[in-house]
């Protein structure tokens, strides 16, 4: 008969597998991916080597469920400004400014963690989930812009295309900032209007639907 584990000592186990994860998410944020060594994560969440085996089965692992743990908040964070911003009204625009904002800000507010995220050498298996993450911000993009052009409030064009050269333009920009630990204080309002510019339609980037449009 095989052993099935008593409620409680999976609670225990998932409890632990959190620690882990909350360990190499701060290891991440002060060393990037040099630092998350299995030793130095167990270190850091208080438990022997070997318990980290029984959640990964090894540096890799480890590093992609680090780093879907740590994307899945951003995408979140970013997801409940678009909303934010279209529960108070505002247009594509607005919502497009939300996204450019939301991510650049909480870049610059960890900018070791974001340079990890974006750009720091890592496994073949954490370059994939990059994809996956790029993936995600272009679709939040493109939700707008493809909102945006079916309206008439902007021209013709491919969503997906702009909203993956936007995802690429914004991260590019990011990358000298974070190297050096910060940025200057124009980056963000540069980086929106860059972005609303980027979209087309009137000067200046300006939806003249949306009553509070975001231009800096």
């Amino acid at each position: 008969m095989a052993y099935r584990r008593t409620p409680a000592v999976q609670a225990r186990l998932d409890a632990q597998r959190e620690a882990v994860l909350q360990a190499a998410v701060e290891l991440l944020a002060e060393r990037g991916y040099g630092g998350c060594s299995v030793a130095a994560v167990a270190s850091r969440a208080g438990i022997a080597t070997g318990s980290v085996y029984q959640h990964f089965a090894g540096k890799s692992e480890l590093a992609v469920a680090l780093f879907r743990t740590v994307v899945g908040r951003e995408v979140a964070a970013v997801g409940e400004a678009v909303a934010a911003a279209a529960a108070r009204g505002e247009g594509p625009h607005g919502r497009v400014a939300a996204v450019v904002e939301t991510f650049a800000a909480r870049a610059l507010k960890a900018p070791r963690l974001a340079y990890a995220l974006l750009v720091e050498p890592a496994d073949a298996v954490v370059d994939a989930e990059r994809l996956v993450f790029r993936r995600a911000f272009r679709d939040l993009f493109a939700e707008q812009i493809r909102a945006a052009v079916a309206t008439g409030r902007l021209p013709r064009q491919d969503a997906e295309l702009t909203a993956a050269a936007l995802v690429g333009a914004v991260g590019e920009a990011l990358v000298g900032p974070l190297a050096a630990g910060s940025g200057p204080d124009d980056v963000i309002p540069a980086l929106v209007s860059f972005a609303l510019r980027a979209l087309g339609g009137r000067a200046g980037g300006e939806d003249p639907l949306d009553p509070a449009p975001r231009i800096p």
